[in-house]
């Protein structure tokens, strides 16, 4: 269940969507300090263990946002206050640079202060995740928005590996290149944006992006199933091996989401048809982390397989 309002829906709302994915049978909530909501999903997650979950039940993360890269000790302790737990399941580093944007900008909003991504510094940061589970405080930690030449540099100085490494990952954006590297490497794939995220906010929206619950082959399947096409968007993820991370405020889509991986799974050819339709359409290209002198967004994912500078 994520917990990323898209900038349409409030704290209030997504904290009670938590709370009704949890009496569904919700146990894994991916959580994090940008999204401004984290005091509030607290107090629903104090009513959760209150009414017979137990706390090892649930399987709970959060993220470094970019302004607390040099301060991931304070971050995460925040984020416990807020959440009102002792110990967080995951940690991740939301994204690979330091690069900060206030909440709600515009596409064009640039930081004075961007610069292209250092490994130096990135690596400073982990060394300060690696302490989290040392200390205690965070069970595993882990990677987002990571590319293959960046991760193995990480993978390559890293004393505690991360265990998972959430990317953006649906039918129009497959991304089976790095799907491959992290699976091969013992790091387990969580795919946000699972059904193309239609509410995502409009800045994130440009002219060139396609819509994979209107495909044709998604919805052809579908209509077999007598479901909608996002159901069948996650079924994909999940028997393709990825981890999705639906969100919803809406009580039947809350319920379906989580019904999908439970009955009538897709068919060896129907995942084939559905591997054919990529249309490497990434939705979250990340301009406003870009820097003085960046061609474009492209220079944050190492398009060219170098990492650029």
């Amino acid at each position: 269940m994520g917990t990323f309002g898209s900038d349409r829906f409030s704290a209030e709302q997504v904290s009670n969507a938590v709370l009704e994915a949890a009496a569904a049978g919700f146990r894994f909530f991916d959580c994090a300090s940008v999204y401004g909501n984290e005091k509030l999903i607290g107090e629903v997650f104090k009513k959760i263990i209150g009414g017979g979950i137990p706390r090892q039940a649930l399987y709970i993360d959060s993220k470094v946002w970019n302004d607390r890269h040099q301060d991931v000790l304070g971050s995460c302790r925040q984020t416990l206050e807020d959440l009102q737990l002792d110990y967080l399941d995951l940690y991740l580093v939301h994204w690979p640079f330091s690069n900060y944007h206030p909440p709600g900008c515009s596409v064009d909003s640039r930081s004075p202060d961007a610069r292209p991504y250092s490994h130096e510094r990135f690596m400073s940061t982990w060394r300060q995740m690696e302490q989290l589970v040392k200390s205690g405080l965070v069970k595993s930690i882990g990677t987002s928005n990571m590319t293959i030449p960046k991760m193995e540099l990480l993978l390559a100085d890293a004393e505690i590996a991360p265990v998972v490494n959430e990317m953006e990952c649906h039918p129009h954006f497959q991304q089976p290149e790095l799907y491959r590297y992290l699976v091969e490497n013992g790091i387990q794939p969580i795919g946000f944006c699972p059904i193309g995220s239609p509410t995502r906010p409009d800045r994130d929206k440009t002219a060139d992006d396609t819509c994979d619950i209107e495909d044709p082959v998604i919805v052809d399947i579908a209509r077999r199933l007598g479901v909608h096409p996002a159901v069948v968007c996650i079924k994909w993820a999940v028997q393709r091996g990825q981890i999705p991370i639906p969100f919803s405020v809406k009580s039947a889509e809350i319920r379906s989401n989580l019904l999908a991986v439970t009955r009538d799974p897709l068919t060896d050819d129907e995942m084939r048809a559905i591997a054919a339709i990529d249309r490497h359409c990434r939705l979250i290209k990340g301009q406003v982390f870009l820097w003085e002198h960046a061609a474009g967004w492209e220079d944050l994912w190492d398009l060219d397989g170098s990492i650029a500078g």
